[in-house]
């Protein structure tokens, strides 16, 4: 845990705002992504059959801050402020991991990379992070071109690495990616 470094409260691209989540947010992010199968088919957790799941979710994402090693985005609409996903960065000594999710009506339009990117390259621009990593279901294509698009390198193949639910009953292999300086 670095407990001195505090990444941006928000991020805008060129057609994103990422901004520090809020308890009230709940209700669009379980009905944008968080109960939706599909979204969550290649995530660690399972879709979520009550608000009061993504409620708990929300007050972990906004708690995250106060811990200085978890950092939590809501992905909005730079034009219409609607909620689009989230993107988190989880800081673990030299090292941090990248997650996102974007509900269903925004696949396939580029916004993944360009939510994540400037999280990446504000992460690996900290003197003290070496690694900035990220992982994804060998079958979810989409993530794996997500990642490339952001500059990261895969790394290999983690057998049985990880549990999604979604997916199947069993740890799944994953690729692993990185961009390190």
């Amino acid at each position: 845990m670095i407990l001195d470094m505090k990444p941006p409260e928000t991020f805008v691209t060129q057609r994103l705002r990422l901004r520090l989540p809020a308890l009230s947010d709940a209700a669009a992010i379980f009905h944008t992504y968080a109960s939706d199968p599909e979204v969550t088919r290649y995530l660690i957790w399972q879709p979520h059959k009550e608000i009061e799941e993504t409620n708990a979710f929300l007050k972990r994402a906004v708690d995250g801050w106060s811990t200085g090693n978890e950092y939590s985005w809501v992905i909005t609409s730079k034009e219409s402020g609607e909620l689009m996903g989230m993107a988190g960065l989880r800081v673990r000594d030299f090292k941090a991991d990248l997650g996102y999710v974007l509900g269903r009506p925004f696949w396939g339009n580029g916004f993944a990379t360009e939510a994540v990117t400037p999280i990446a390259r504000w992460a690996l621009a900290q003197p003290h992070i070496y690694r900035v990593w990220a992982m994804c279901d060998v079958e979810n294509a989409a993530s794996a071109r997500v990642l490339e698009k952001v500059g990261m390198k895969r790394e290999g193949i983690m057998r049985r690495s990880q549990m999604h639910p979604g997916a199947r009953q069993e740890p799944s292999d994953s690729y692993c990616y990185a961009l390190v300086k």
